[in-house]
């Protein structure tokens, strides 16, 4: 049998060149033009910056950083932006098919609208279009699932084309969204604990006995990850439904990103205030490929 391919290995590898876009992020304006500028190597970390999402695709190892000030792609030497500058504070990358889908604020110079409402991407990131509720809804949470998408703009919507949209009746406000294109399940990160949807956000459960967690992400249909505020790092294999603790994350996390890596080991990626962190042991340990003073590899 052929060996799987590594894109997360020569993810890792090229992003140690321009993870430290995520520390100078900061110093960046709207008319700062295409390229990252260099790390700032103060050792601020990331209080200005505004990393709102992580984007890891098993398939192409492109690493995308979703921020106040636009989207990243920090496998290039050097990081380089992508697109027009826009806040994104809502972002999923987990198709997986160089489709993202979006939403926010406009940027300086952004042809869009105030709230931008959803926009996608079919171009990994170089052009939008716009879906619907432009002018509308700012979704601060944001995934795709196997029919559709699920946001949370203070209702919790879902809509199986990203037009036409269904408000909820959740009874919780969810820090993070997390999905996978190949299911239905949808876990919603709360202080009061995870809560669970097998039908595409349409209805939800409390995961009982399960970790408080702010992030969470899918790695696949079951294989799943999730970060308590502490850096605590929790693994589930039954798509949420319960969790084993693993490891801990020593800084304070931005965001995280899960993907499959070699002979189906579960790889998981975070920004944090330091930098990019990456496990390629289900969360057991973790090592630095970006640092707050030069690039540790």
């Amino acid at each position: 049998m052929p060996r799987p391919s590594r894109p997360w290995r020569r993810a890792a590898t090229v992003l140690a060149a321009g993870a430290g876009l995520i520390l100078a992020l900061s110093a960046c304006s709207p008319s700062s033009g295409t390229t990252a500028p260099s790390p700032a190597g103060t050792g601020s970390g990331l209080p200005d910056a505004h990393v709102h999402g992580l984007s890891v695709s098993s398939e192409t190892g492109q690493v995308l950083l979703a921020t106040h000030d636009g989207l990243f792609d920090v496998t290039k030497q050097p990081a380089t932006k992508i697109g027009a500058t826009n806040d994104l504070m809502g972002f999923t990358g987990g198709t997986d098919h160089g489709v993202l889908y979006a939403s926010g604020h406009p940027g300086e110079g952004s042809s869009l609208p105030n709230p931008i409402g959803l926009i996608r991407s079919t171009d990994a990131g170089k052009s939008w279009e716009q879906l619907s509720r432009q002018g509308e809804s700012d979704f601060h949470a944001l995934t795709a699932t196997k029919s559709g998408i699920v946001g949370f703009d203070g209702a919790l919507r879902t809509s199986p084309d990203g037009k036409t949209w269904t408000t909820g009746a959740a009874d919780f406000v969810p820090a993070v969204l997390a999905g996978n294109p190949t299911s239905d399940t949808v876990l919603a990160t709360t202080p009061q604990g995870i809560r669970r949807s097998t039908d595409g956000g349409k209805t939800w459960t409390r995961v009982e006995f399960g970790p408080v967690v702010q992030f969470a992400a899918f790695a696949g249909p079951a294989e799943a990850v999730g970060v308590e505020p502490d850096g605590t790092v929790h693994s589930s294999a039954d798509a949420g439904a319960t969790w084993i603790r693993k490891g801990e994350i020593q800084d304070t996390v931005q965001a995280v990103a899960a993907v499959k890596g070699p002979d189906a080991k579960l790889v998981i990626w975070a920004a944090t205030a330091s930098g990019i962190v990456v496990s390629t042991d289900g969360g057991a340990t973790f090592r630095s490929v970006g640092a707050s003073r030069g690039l540790d590899a």
